[in-house]
């Protein structure tokens, strides 16, 4: 199995509608490769959320923009439905590899066991899942992340820039992958400065409840710490971080964004200046790179893990108050190179 590790960072593509297609479609095992010899491109399965989350999605859709543009591909992406099943998720990527999509990706963890099932049956698609390491099928490629390194930085950035000394959290679900940015987020804040509270709160306990969905829920949270003292509120919870970057903007105080770069995004333009940065996670080059690699045949397979050291992972610059913040700078600075140089151990949980 091919090991791949390295990312190549790819700017934000402007976004393009993508094509819908039907999650429809017969059984696969009618078939175990595709009714058409050309690849039509590469084929999205949204997360929660779906496009328009100005988060992760948006960052995968970025990704198959680029691809699109540099190959000439007519790439595909399918929006979640409220309340569907595996077998649901099942039947999607099935559609998507029976009509000739090659890499298919299920963007989020949530489409582990439909990637399982499919998998097998088309052993010549490639498929890719976000966030998920179990697979050690010779077609699948594990994209994932050191989350809680990013959001180290980001707890470094919160300590440094409160004022209170007390800072907020706020979890979309109660996951295992949402422990790494809470766990990451306080040891960057406790390393930094001493005596900072932090602030912890999930949204839900599964995904199906609405925690990466629902904006209202991640205001009226982050209402809720700052109404405690909260001077700067980092949200790891998909489409529901923009209400906690709404709420931040209205009390004037900084919100820390996630995934892409949220100080950039059009949708949140009106509260960008309290946007203070964004812990970011490459998946626009994760799923770019896996459509390269395919088109160029030799896909990428197993895990492929993005970092510090390889761009995978990083903290924005982009807020001019921030980047132009030198005791921020240099206490950020400080911290990626010790855990570059493995002189800071950043936890998972």
């Amino acid at each position: 199995m091919r090991r791949v590790s390295r990312f190549t960072v790819a700017g934000v593509a402007a976004a393009a509608l993508a094509l819908t297609v039907s999650a429809c479609g017969s059984s696969s095992s009618e078939s175990s490769s595709s009714d058409s010899d050309k690849n039509l491109g590469l084929a999205l399965a949204y997360d929660v959320g779906g496009k328009g989350d100005q988060s992760f999605n948006d960052a995968a859709t970025a990704g198959l923009d680029k691809a699109d543009k540099e190959f000439g591909y007519k790439s595909t992406a399918v929006e979640p439905q409220d309340g569907e099943s595996d077998a649901d998720k099942t039947q999607r990527l099935e559609t998507l590899a029976k009509q000739g999509y090659n890499p298919v990706i299920g963007v989020g963890f949530a489409y582990a066991p439909a990637v399982k099932e499919v998998a097998s049956k088309y052993p010549d698609t490639t498929f890719g899942i976000v966030d998920d390491n179990s697979f050690t099928e010779k077609n699948v490629a594990n994209l994932v992340f050191h989350e809680e390194q990013a959001s180290y930085l980001a707890g470094v950035a919160a300590a440094k820039a409160t004022k209170t000394n007390t800072v907020g959290f706020v979890g979309g679900v109660d996951v295992p992958l949402i422990h790494k940015f809470e766990a990451g987020f306080k040891q960057g804040v406790e390393d930094t400065k001493k005596g900072v509270k932090v602030q912890s709160q999930y949204l839900t306990e599964t995904a199906a409840e609405g925690g990466f969905s629902s904006p209202d829920k991640g205001e009226s949270a982050a209402e809720g710490q700052i109404d405690d003292g909260a001077d700067v509120v980092y949200a790891a919870a998909g489409l529901s971080g923009q209400g906690v970057i709404k709420a931040a903007a209205a009390h004037k105080i900084w919100a820390i964004g996630v995934d892409s770069d949220q100080y950039k995004q059009t949708a949140l333009a009106a509260y960008k200046d309290s946007i203070l940065t964004s812990a970011m996670k490459n998946v626009e080059g994760a799923v770019y790179e896996l459509a390269k690699s395919v088109k160029d045949g030799k896909p990428e397979t197993g895990e492929i893990r993005g970092s510090l050291d390889n761009g995978g992972v990083s903290l924005s610059n982009s807020n001019p108050t921030f980047a132009d913040n030198t005791a921020i700078q240099d206490a950020i600075k400080k911290a990626e190179e010790g855990i570059k140089d493995g002189s800071i151990t950043v936890k998972t949980s």
